[in-house]
């Protein structure tokens, strides 16, 4: 090798080559073919080529003396290998990030609009004494560009903190579907810390502007007075409205069109997210009058005020409630989605793992690995009393004319036919596709395969054998979950005539009817502990349980991200609200002058909030039930090519709408406690 620490590399090149190399094992080539059977059979040999013209002709000449089924390729196309397999997963990670940017500017826009209100008085005066638009403008910009770079800064300190957290997940998750990752530390890449700031800032000045403008724009003799901008609200609802319809049914457009790229698919969503907040204000103008009545019947003149106070406050409210609708419906999408893709793999595995007992070798990765059983004890195992059957398969990686390819090869049976479910199959039905597999003469792909490359039954895969390259038709297309990067699969006779391995990697064992699968297990575990090669012994119970905990695993940094979006929409309703009760301090002041008393006031307070968060949870219901369609039928679709049955928990919906409602009730105590500690007077006076 080269070492770990050439000429000229730096400190941190050479952490991360030492980091790459930690866990490795060097041993003589000779040596290791002995101790793992593998003599006289090679991985694959580097070959260093001199740059320069020749060096085409010199790969020319070696590609024309090597044997069938050997192969040239650059040792760059492992690497783009490995971002194939984790495109797709980083992809939307960064949307569900992107999501939660998104709510953040809403938290911004309300932060804003807060300040702007407090200072309502002091900009009056400012503008009274000669200070420009354009000077307040940039005043108020200023204070957004200060505060986004302190909030900035704080944001990427804690992002480290929480990648540090995180990492372990996700590194978890790329063991568990792709390939052994072990994370000994977390590096801090100077482009995704400037990436994050440049975000960062933008996105804080993009909120700000508009109640910066709001500012900068309101006349002197209107500053004291809100009517003005809740009126133009008013006349101009049924026009914003109208371009939320429009973006809603654009975004629907694009989504409901084949194989949108995802890029273009995570655009048009937010374009539905988008339309779906310029329908809030009036939404909320339909729910106050839709309210009065119920409310005026259960809290009397105290619940009419509320349901009225809601449509008199849109300016403030529809920004609140849009935040909160679009992190409730990213909760609901995603819980929906993630719902429907464990309720598909649970019916799937239910399928499959037609056997009771199932043995494998250890490996790296949970559903990837090359390891084999020993011959001997596959036959040992398969002959022990309560087996009544038993079947092997057999996954390698080779090569066709898509790329890297994972093969499946299958001794077949009918108890391993039976756990394949067709999802396309030829005029004959899939008698005649299993007909076809066991002449040898083609191969099933999985659906990710088929999705990915364009390909149906009747298409052709050429696969790279010890024996040249083999063309094979496609006889069926199956349902497979087990990985997102599709498989092709082929008999084990056909296996074993085109390939010189003759290696297990996993053997299925069924019992005799009356025998328990348990004991079964247990009497596995016997047999194979004297055989000196250690095996992993499941029984069917326990190999589900198994894949429903990686199912779980994967989806943990998902649960993460998404709390952090309800927490910053949280946040953006007690800066609105508290916003909103600093306006109408006056009024509230007037009431209580008139008689209205400090409980009275919480309750109208409490009143609105909740009326508030259930207006967001409804809301949330419909956008939530869209981003789920748009997930589960689009960007699953397209990141995994998988087909999953939409499942819709109730649990899932309630809890939505009472997570709306509880999170604005609590968002609304300290503006309500603040209220009824204020002193009328105090805010009644004038200066």
């Amino acid at each position: 090798g080269d070492g770990a620490s050439g000429d000229g590399a730096s400190g941190d090149e050479e952490a991360g080559q030492a980091a790459a190399l930690d866990g490795l094992v060097v041993m003589d080539v000779a040596a290791a073919q002995r101790v793992l059977g593998l003599t006289g059979r090679l991985s694959r040999v580097d070959l260093l080529v001199p740059a320069g013209p020749g060096a085409e002709a010199r790969l020319a000449e070696v590609r024309a003396a090597l044997p069938a089924g050997v192969r040239i390729e650059r040792a760059a196309a492992r690497g783009e290998a490995l971002e194939t397999m984790t495109r797709a997963f980083r992809f939307n990670l960064s949307a569900l990030s992107f999501l939660a940017l998104i709510v953040g500017m809403f938290l911004v826009y309300n932060v804003t609009t807060f300040a702007v209100v407090q200072r309502r008085f002091l900009l009056g005066r400012l503008r009274a004494l000669g200070v420009s638009r354009r000077e307040v403008l940039g005043l108020v910009m200023g204070e957004a560009l200060l505060l986004g770079i302190v909030g900035t800064a704080f944001g990427l300190a804690l992002g480290v903190v929480l990648g540090r957290g995180l990492v372990g997940l996700v590194a978890q998750t790329i063991t568990d579907l792709y390939f052994a990752l072990d994370v000994r530390g977390v590096a801090l890449p100077l482009g995704a810390l400037v990436k994050g700031g440049v975000l960062g800032v933008l996105t804080t000045l993009a909120a700000a502007f508009f109640p910066a403008r709001e500012a900068a724009t309101a006349d002197v003799t209107a500053v004291l007075r809100r009517s003005e901008p809740e009126a133009a609200l008013r006349d101009s609802r049924g026009r914003i409205a109208a371009l939320g319809g429009v973006l809603l049914a654009s975004g629907g457009g694009v989504l409901a069109l084949p194989r949108v790229p995802l890029a273009v698919a995570y655009a048009a969503l937010l374009g539905v997210v988008l339309g779906a907040a310029l329908l809030v204000p009036s939404a909320l103008a339909a729910a106050s009058g839709a309210a009065r009545a119920p409310l005026g019947r259960l809290f009397g003149a105290t619940g009419r005020m509320a349901a009225g106070a809601m449509s008199a406050h849109l300016r403030r409210l529809s920004v609140a409630v849009a935040a909160l609708s679009v992190a409730i419906a990213a909760t609901i999408g995603v819980g929906v989605m993630i719902a429907s893709f464990r309720q598909t793999v649970v019916v799937w595995l239910e399928g499959v793992l037609t056997a009771d007992v199932f043995v494998q070798p250890p490996t790296l990765t949970a559903r990837r690995g090359d390891s084999s059983l020993d011959a001997a004890l596959v036959a040992r195992l398969s002959a022990l009393d309560g087996v009544a059957d038993a079947y092997t398969v057999r996954r390698v990686t080779t090569s066709s004319q898509v790329g890297a390819t994972d093969l499946l090869a299958i001794s077949g049976g009918a108890a391993q036919e039976a756990s394949f479910r067709l999802k396309e199959a030829p005029a004959g039905g899939g008698a005649a596709a299993w007909a076809a597999m066991r002449a040898g003469t083609a191969v099933m792909v999985s659906e990710p395969f088929a999705y990915r490359n364009r390909v149906g039954v009747g298409d052709t895969v050429r696969l790279e054998t010890d024996r040249g390259r083999r063309a094979f038709p496609i006889a069926a297309v199956t349902y497979d979950y087990g990985s997102d990067l599709g498989l092709v699969m082929l008999m084990r006779p056909a296996y074993e005539r085109l390939y010189d391995d003759r290696g297990t990697s996993g053997l299925a064992l069924v019992a005799t009817p009356g025998t328990d699968a348990d004991v079964l297990a247990e009497a596995t575990r016997r047999a194979s502990a004297s055989s000196g090669q250690a095996v992993i012994v499941r029984s069917n119970r326990g190999l589900r349980e198994y894949s429903l905990d990686i199912f779980d695993r994967t989806f943990a940094i998902t649960a993460v991200l998404r709390l952090l979006a309800l927490i910053v929409a949280f946040v953006g309703v007690v800066s609105a609200l508290m916003a909103l009760q600093l306006e109408r301090a006056r009024e509230y002041a007037t009431l209580r002058a008139i008689g209205l008393s400090r409980r009275s006031l919480v309750g109208l307070v409490s009143i609105e909030t909740g009326l508030v968060g259930l207006v967001a949870g409804l809301l949330s219901l419909p956008l939530g039930l869209a981003l789920a369609a748009a997930l589960v039928f689009v960007i699953n679709r397209q990141s995994f090519g998988w087909t999953l049955q939409v499942t819709v928990p109730p649990s899932v919906l309630v809890s939505a709408v009472g997570l709306a409602i509880v999170g604005a009730l609590l968002a609304g105590l300290y503006p309500a406690w603040k209220i009824s500690r204020t002193a009328p007077a105090d805010a009644l006076r004038t200066e």
